[in-house]
């Protein structure tokens, strides 16, 4: 029997043509595209004329679906997982399946070859697309994804704070004003903050400087608060 393959497709994270040719040609060819949302997946889809079944398996769900997936999988069937935005396990969902598929292999590996395997298409990251814009040191840097919002909070900002090199989190909408404030009290003047919001679409937006004028400035704009955020602070 042939091996089903696993793709993880990255997808847009706001402009529909931030897609690769291989991209495309995956997603129509698989017998099943699993997603974070349907919805989201679904316009993707519907923009590029792919008519690919598609199942939900999002953060809560990912754990009760895996089974589903890896059944397809062991009959020879191609499937993808694509997630909101971005490459999937990003701080997204994914990581579960991918785990998943890997232990199936490495269990039934004394009996036979692997009957699966998990292919990368590589594509569109919110974190190395900031990156690239921002004008900051990148030959080393950590990414925190979300801070936690409760326990460990402090660590983090501390750690953040200390850091000597780069440091890429993600903020959302209703917490970015919170953070600012956070990173005012924690960081040192010469530490640069960079806020990258909306990346590639219509109101795309970089913002640098220090976190108390960038605070200032959200405060003073309030349309520059909305979006999703990807946070970046350098020396």
């Amino acid at each position: 029997m042939n091996k089903g393959k696993l793709y993880i497709v990255a997808t847009p994270i706001g402009n529909l043509e931030d897609i690769t040719l291989r991209a495309l040609r995956v997603l129509s060819e698989v017998h099943t595209v699993f997603c974070e949302d349907t919805r989201v997946t679904g316009r993707l889809l519907h923009h590029h004329g792919i008519k690919t079944n598609m199942v939900s398996m999002n953060a809560r769900t990912e754990e009760q679906k895996i089974g589903i997936a890896l059944e397809l999988l062991s009959e020879g069937k191609d499937i993808a997982y694509t997630s909101d935005a971005g490459t999937p396990g990003i701080s997204d969902p994914g990581v579960r399946l991918v785990s998943a598929a890997l232990e199936h292999n490495k269990k039934n590996l004394a009996v036979r070859p692997p009957s699966l395997e998990v292919v990368a298409v590589p594509g569109a990251s919110a974190l190395t697309t900031a990156l690239s814009i921002a004008g900051v040191p990148t030959n080393k840097f950590t990414f925190l994804g979300f801070l936690p919002q409760k326990k460990g909070r402090q660590t983090a900002l501390r750690e953040l704070a200390n850091s000597e090199h780069t440091v890429v989190l993600y903020e959302s909408t209703h917490r970015i004003l919170k953070l600012l404030k956070e990173l005012s009290e924690y960081l040192q003047n010469n530490k640069k903050v960079t806020l990258v919001r909306e990346l590639t679409k219509m109101h795309e937006d970089v913002l640098q400087g220090s976190a108390q004028e960038l605070l200032k400035t959200l405060e003073d704009n309030p349309q520059k608060q909305k979006g999703e955020f990807v946070v970046i602070v350098s020396s």
